[in-house]
């Protein structure tokens, strides 16, 4: 394995460190003691977490309208992975890589998971890209996907995730992510409900491609770049379809996909019921799909979406098996610095949801006690889990301080001076 960062660099950087972690984890240690709570047994569950990154996320996105490049931006899937392991190397917390099609084709995928595998990674779920024409398409999309009015059109869509699918199976990943723009702009452009029953008739197509052992995680968004009408424009539309295609069909929550203040928790608790709980993308959100980095807008709200992951994950009905990905775009940083930065946030709200009193916060709303079943909430939430990410970073080859260490590796300029400079764009893509 011949991993991008030096590890004497790392190994430096956490010897500088490591003297004031160890008393800040003996600190906490103490006063989580005082709760009953083992801290090595939160520092291990910490450990155990992962979220996936995406491909497309290692390079810059933008706005609607332009898209500003930075040096040493990755130029192709090869270049992605090594920025990716970049993040895992110094978080120990990104292992897996969803890639999206067909931005990331290559000719051989046994060569390209072998690659991933030599730098520490894996692959994660599979992403089509029906919202897009690309060059030499016999088809164009602006009718819609799967839920085209054009039969050949919706034909196109559906052989293309199913190639995504073969793909999959070649990079060992186990779940196609479906997300399609097909939408309206006009009153009255399309029928609303004959729309839906073409996107349900070429889903169970690609629905009917799926080995045994996949998924499919449909992902619905309440607007653009349709912004009259979305097919799957919710998560009531995402779980009906969902439950129409069959078992192995389950709902993706981005959680910038939703209308203003729509209490999110309250989502992932009635997919789970329903076991359709299929995963999430990761991102935060002030005024719509902002796709701004995770945790920071709402914090408190990522942590409420994993104290309900938390209960699902203790009553597991049907099972429990979310799949977990960052999906921002980065317009204004560093984008492996914005990964580092989620990554590190999304795990503190995982370690934070695993400190909540449950018996305390259950007998709470059993009593019809607000307050007390509020606070059970809110001291687990107040309590800082950084030195239990940090050491349980440390503990696995990664940084005390990841973006410190990031920045002290120099790995933007020297790749500058090394990949071919990306060119302006028209958006985020």
């Amino acid at each position: 394995m011949t991993l991008p960062i030096s590890a004497d660099l790392i190994a430096e950087h956490n010897a500088q460190r490591a003297e004031a972690l160890h008393e800040d984890y003996e600190a906490l240690g103490r006063k989580l003691a005082r709760s009953g709570i083992a801290i090595d047994g939160i520092k291990a569950r910490a450990a155990g977490f992962s979220v996936a990154v995406p491909s497309w996320g290692a390079g810059r996105g933008g706005t609607r309208f332009a898209k500003f490049p930075i040096p040493g931006e990755p130029t192709n899937i090869h270049e992605k992975l090594e920025d990716c392991a970049v993040i895992n190397q110094l978080s120990r917390a990104t292992p897996r890589v969803s890639p999206h099609f067909p931005w990331d084709k290559v000719s051989d995928y046994k060569a390209l998971r072998e690659e991933a595998a030599s730098l520490g990674l894996g692959f994660d779920a599979v992403n089509s890209n029906t919202f897009q024409d690309q060059p030499g398409q016999a088809h164009s999309y602006s009718t819609g996907s799967l839920s085209s009015t054009v039969a050949a059109t919706r034909a196109q869509a559906v052989a293309h995730n199913i190639e995504c699918i073969e793909i999959g199976q070649q990079l060992g990943s186990r779940d196609l992510t479906v997300w399609v723009g097909d939408g309206t702009n006009f009153p009255g452009q399309q029928d609303l409900a004959r729309s839906l029953d073409r996107y349900l008739e070429a889903a169970a197509e690609v629905y009917a491609a799926l080995p045994d052992d996949w998924r499919m995680l449909l992902e619905h968004k309440m607007f653009e770049p349709a912004f009259y009408s979305t097919v799957i424009s919710d998560w009531g539309s995402s779980i009906l379809a969902a439950q129409e295609l069959g078992p192995k069909a389950k709902c993706l929550v981005d959680l910038g996909h939703h209308a203003p203040n729509v209490n999110i928790e309250q989502i992932v608790a009635r997919l789970h019921r329903f076991g359709k709980l299929g995963g999430f993308h990761f991102n935060d959100s002030k005024y719509g799909d902002d796709d701004l980095d995770s945790g920071s807008i709402n914090p408190h709200q990522l942590f409420l979406v994993f104290n309900e992951l938390a209960e699902a994950e203790a009553n597991p009905r049907d099972g429990f098996n979310p799949s977990y990905m960052i999906d921002q775009s980065h317009n204004v940083t560093d984008p492996i610095e914005s990964m580092l930065s989620s990554a590190e946030a999304i795990a503190q709200c995982h370690a934070k949801a695993a400190l909540v009193d449950r018996q305390a916060l259950h007998a709470a709303q059993e009593a019809n006690d607000t307050m007390m079943a509020f606070q059970a909430l809110r001291r687990a939430y107040t309590i800082d889990v950084s030195p239990i990410l940090a050491m349980a970073r440390m503990e696995a080859g990664g940084a005390i301080d990841v973006l410190e260490a990031y920045r002290a590796s120099q790995w933007r300029s020297r790749k500058a001076q090394e990949r071919k400079a990306v060119g302006l764009g028209a958006g985020i893509v």
